[in-house]
């Protein structure tokens, strides 16, 4: 046994095979440890190689998949942007179409107050001219046109009114969206400008994970897809409703206007005819009043004659009073008697006949007077009308508003 004298007592000292092996063993030892050295460094140095690769590879990946996804939330955030900017723009016009929505139903007041007071001013005509004639239909044909547009106007502008509201909803939809996107975007911007020499990076464990509320690609490209699709179809729906509000308006002011100039027609109209019959009525009275005149003279002539006979018939009865006194046989029948008593009956006769002519030309006068007193009244009744129609009625439509008024531009 090594370090053992052969008197039975150990010796400090080795033997030389035994101090060779024991340097051997630690060569052995050395170069082992040496190569085991140098092999892990070699597999050290080749994983740093290969890590610090793989690292740089993931960080260019990371940073590449980040600067895609900058594009895609920048192409959306436009999209959004550019709906959103669409979206304000048609709001605008709406609202103009609306203001104009509000004028024309503004401007409707004044033809539906004009109807209203024609029709009440034309009450006060007297009978019989108050009747209900062409004039009147178109009137009150006017007054229930105004009320159904005014329906129409109110119901079209609760409509815009709607339609404005579904507008600013998904305008603030999508800027919600749009500034989620560009909150993202500064995020997605900050992180793809991050490297290994940047001094504000530090270490999150936490963050390694998936958030379980978290979108995919899929759903969140749709849920920008849906907000833009529904926002594109309000606005379709609003630009469809400005044309609809601009062939109402066009069709409500022409109506108005053709209506307005069918009941200034029947006024025209009626106005020609009372004119007319004002001056017929004019005529039956001056030829009415000449026959007044004449028949009064005749009835003068009539009452002369009657008074002119008086005389004779003294003449006549006085002179067969005066014989009648003639004594005895004298008392004749003789050809002067029959002629007086002939000339009495004769000249009462003329009497009577003068005196029923003279009936007959003061019923005449009577009925001239009476003819008289009706044309009098009927022209100033036609007078009355004639000022109604045109003082009141024609003078109040000249306030009738303009087509342009009534389309809603002014």
């Amino acid at each position: 046994s090594s370090g053992l004298a052969t008197a039975g007592f150990r010796s400090a000292k080795y033997l030389p095979p035994e101090w060779h092996q024991s340097n051997y063993c630690q060569y052995h030892r050395a170069f082992a440890s040496c190569q085991e050295a140098e092999r892990n460094r070699d597999e050290a140095k080749e994983l740093c190689e290969r890590t610090a690769a793989a690292a740089q590879r993931a960080q260019q990946d990371s940073t590449a998949a980040l600067g895609q996804r900058l594009q895609d939330i920048h192409f959306w955030k436009s999209e959004l942007q550019k709906e959103i900017e669409d979206l304000d723009a048609e709001t605008g016009l709406l609202a103009a179409q609306k203001l104009r929505l509000e004028r024309a139903l503004d401007a409707t007041e004044v033809p539906y107050s004009i109807a209203t007071d024609n029709l009440q001013c034309r009450e006060r005509r007297q009978p019989p001219d108050l009747v209900c004639d062409e004039v009147e239909r178109e009137l009150l044909k006017e007054a229930e046109l105004i009320r159904n547009i005014q329906e129409l106007l109110k119901r079209t502008l609760m409509q815009a009114s709607n339609q404005m509201r579904l507008n600013r909803d998904h305008k603030e939809i999508c800027e919600m969206d749009w500034s989620d996107k560009v909150e993202t975007y500064n995020i997605d911007d900050k992180c793809g400008r991050y490297n290994n020499q940047s001094t504000n990076i530090q270490f999150h464990p936490s963050s390694v994970k998936f958030e379980e509320s978290a979108s995919t690609p899929e759903t969140w490209a749709k849920f920008s897809h849906d907000n833009i699709y529904k926002a594109e179809r309000e606005k379709q729906a609003s630009i469809n409703l400005r044309a609809l509000i601009d062939n109402i308006l066009h069709d409500v002011s022409e109506d108005l206007r053709m209506q307005c100039a069918a009941v200034n027609e029947a006024f025209a109209k009626h106005l020609e005819e009372l004119d007319d019959t004002k001056h017929k009525l004019e005529h039956h009275l001056k030829k009415t009043l000449k026959e007044i005149g004449d028949q009064e003279a005749n009835i003068a002539a009539l009452k002369q004659a009657i008074k002119d006979k008086e005389a004779p018939m003294k003449v006549a009865q006085t002179r067969l009073y005066d014989r009648s006194f003639r004594p005895n046989v004298e008392l004749c029948r003789d050809a002067a008697q029959f002629r007086l008593i002939n000339e009495v009956e004769e000249l009462t006769e003329s009497i009577e006949s003068l005196k029923k002519k003279l009936l007959e030309a003061e019923q005449s006068l009577r009925n001239l007077e009476d003819t008289r007193m009706n044309l009098e009244k009927e022209i100033a009744v036609k007078t009355n009308s004639i000022f109604i129609d045109r003082q009141k009625c024609l003078a109040h439509r000249t306030r009738y508003p303009s087509t342009l008024k009534l389309a809603g531009y002014q």
